[in-house]
C-alpha cells in the first residue's frame, strides 16, 4: 500500500488550492432559503412511496468547554438543564418526520454528533434512544451501523457500557493532539490516560469500530511533536483516523480569534506533518480511503472501496450512501431523493418552531439533472479514483467528452503533471494524484465560479 500514494511537493504547491470536500454535490454552500418545510415533507413522502431505507444524524449542540479550533454548531453551557428544552424540541421533530414515513422503512445507519453528545445525562440518552426506537424503525440485531462521537473527556465505563446497551456499535474519539502545549493553546486538556480508558472500554463492550480524530495545523504544533502523537495513536491501534486540516478562519468562527495566528505552524511545516502522519499511518498498515481517512485493511470502509461499493454523504465516507438522509436537531441536513434541507442553525428559532408545531427547514436545495451528473462523476473520482466515461454516458444520455468539453483542457494538463491517466474512455488517478482529489474533482464543479468568493479549507 505504500505505493498507492506518492508524495509529490511540487504538484502540491501548485494544486493544493482551496475547495469543497464534497461530502455533497452541490455544497451546502449552494443552499437558499427558497426551501420550505413542504419541500421537506414532499420529499419525506417520496421516500415512503419507494420504501427506501433511512440514515438518521442526530445532532446534539451542547458542549461544557470550548474548544478554540471549532467550528461546528454549538452551545457552550455548563448548566446541564439547558438540554431539556432541547431534547422537548428534538423529540417533537422526530414525531413529526416519522408521521411522513413508512413503518417498514428500516434505520441502517444512526450517528449522534455535536457540539458533545454525552453532554445528555444518561436518563436523557436513554429516553432520546426510546424516542428513536418508538417513532423509527431501528434495527434490534445489532447489524445496523450505530455510531457516536465522544469526548473521552465526558466518558467513562459507565457511560460507553449504556452507549453499547442503547444500541450504539461504532464509535468516534475527538482526540486533535497530544501534546499538552497544544492542548493549552486550544482550550482541550485531555490526557492520553483518557483516551486509552474510553477506548478501553469501548474494546472490551464490543463497540464494532472505534475511530480517532487527529488535526494538524494547530497553533504550537511542529512536525516532529505532532509525529509522536500520530505514533502514540498508532499504538492504540483504532480501526479508523481521521486526519484533518485546521482551516483558520477567525472572520467566520468567533472562537478561533482566541488563537494567536503567530503560533500556528508554517505551510510547511503543515504540509510536513500531514506527509509525516501518511508515511506513519501506511507503514503501520492502515489504508489511505482518501482525503483525511485511514483505515486498517478489515475495516468497513477498506472493504467497500475495494468492492466498489463505498459512498460519500455529509458524514463522510460511507457505506451508506444509498440511504435517505435525514438530518434531526438544530442546523441539521437532511438529503432525500432530489432535496437537500437544512434545519435553522440558531437553536432559539428551531425550538421555538417546534414548539408551535412546525418543521425547522431553513434552506436547501432542489438537485436538477445537471447537479445528479455531476454528483456521480465526483463521487465516482472521490471514493475509486477512476470513472468509465461509458458508465455515466449510459446512465445519463450524454456524450462524455461534449459534456465535458470545458474540463478537458484541464484534465489533460493534470495527466501531463502525472495526476491521472486520461484515455478516450477513462480516468484513473495516480498515486500522486490521490492526495489531489478534491483538486481534480473541482474541474466537474460547475458552482466553482459562484464559489471563488467563498472560503474553504485548503486541500492539504
Amino acid at each position: 500500500m505504500l505505493s498507492s500514494i506518492r508524495w509529490d511537493a511540487d504538484l502540491i504547491r501548485r494544486y493544493d488550492h482551496a475547495g469543497p470536500r464534497y461530502t455533497s454535490y452541490p455544497t451546502a454552500v449552494q443552499f437558499h432559503d427558497g426551501i420550505r418545510s413542504t419541500d421537506y415533507v414532499h420529499a419525506l413522502e417520496n421516500s415512503r412511496a419507494n420504501q427506501r431505507s433511512l440514515s438518521l444524524y442526530i445532532h446534539i449542540p451542547f458542549c461544557a468547554n470550548i474548544c478554540y479550533y471549532c467550528a461546528c454548531n454549538k452551545v457552550i453551557t455548563k448548566d446541564r438543564s439547558r438540554a431539556r428544552e432541547y431534547l422537548v424540541a428534538l423529540q417533537r421533530e422526530i414525531e413529526l418526520v416519522s408521521e411522513q414515513l413508512g413503518p417498514d422503512q428500516h434505520v441502517e445507519q444512526l450517528h449522534f454528533g455535536g457540539g458533545t453528545p454525552t453532554f445528555l445525562s444518561h436518563a436523557e440518552l436513554r429516553e432520546l434512544m426510546g424516542s428513536l426506537r418508538e417513532h423509527f424503525l431501528l434495527r434490534d440485531d445489532d447489524g445496523g451501523d450505530y455510531s457516536i462521537e465522544i469526548d473521552p473527556r465526558e466518558a467513562d465505563w459507565a457511560t460507553m457500557g449504556l452507549l453499547r446497551e442503547l444500541g450504539f456499535n461504532r464509535v468516534s474519539f475527538g482526540v486533535q493532539d497530544l501534546d499538552p502545549e497544544v492542548q493549552r493553546a486550544v482550550n482541550r486538556l485531555q490526557s492520553q490516560e483518557q483516551t486509552q480508558t474510553v477506548m478501553d472500554a469501548a474494546r472490551t463492550l464490543a463497540y464494532r469500530s472505534i475511530n480517532i480524530d487527529l488535526i494538524y495545523g494547530l497553533p504550537k504544533q511542529t512536525p516532529e511533536r505532532f509525529a509522536e502523537t500520530v505514533d502514540a495513536i498508532i499504538a492504540l491501534k483504532p480501526d479508523r483516523l481521521s486526519v484533518f486540516n485546521y482551516a483558520h478562519l477567525p472572520e467566520r468562527f468567533m472562537p478561533q480569534r482566541r488563537i494567536n495566528s503567530a503560533d500556528l505552524p508554517t505551510p510547511q511545516d503543515k504540509l510536513l506533518m500531514f506527509e509525516n502522519s501518511v508515511r506513519q499511518l501506511l507503514a503501520a498498515g492502515y489504508r489511505y480511503i482518501g482525503m483525511d481517512h485511514f483505515a486498517l485493511p478489515d475495516d468497513s470502509l477498506s472493504i467497500a472501496q475495494d468492492s466498489g461499493e463505498l459512498q460519500r454523504n455529509f458524514q463522510g465516507y460511507t457505506t451508506h450512501g444509498h440511504c435517505d438522509l435525514i438530518g434531526l436537531g438544530v442546523s441539521s441536513i437532511s438529503q432525500i431523493g432530489d432535496l437537500y434541507s437544512q434545519n435553522s442553525s440558531d437553536i432559539k428559532h428551531y425550538q421555538q418552531v417546534l414548539q408551535e408545531g412546525g418543521l425547522a427547514t431553513h434552506r436547501g436545495l432542489m438537485c436538477h439533472t445537471d447537479d445528479h451528473i455531476r454528483r456521480a462523476v465526483i463521487a465516482q473520482l472521490i471514493c475509486h479514483c477512476k470513472l468509465s466515461f461509458a458508465d455515466i454516458e449510459k446512465r445519463f444520455g450524454i456524450e462524455f467528452h461534449e459534456y465535458f468539453a470545458d474540463s478537458l483542457p484541464m484534465l489533460e494538463q493534470m495527466a501531463r503533471d502525472g495526476l491521472l491517466i486520461l484515455t478516450p474512455g477513462s480516468i484513473r488517478v495516480q498515486p500522486a494524484g490521490r492526495l489531489l482529489i478534491r483538486s481534480i474533482c473541482m474541474l466537474f464543479d460547475a458552482y466553482q465560479s459562484e464559489q471563488s468568493a467563498q472560503r474553504f479549507s485548503r486541500i492539504i
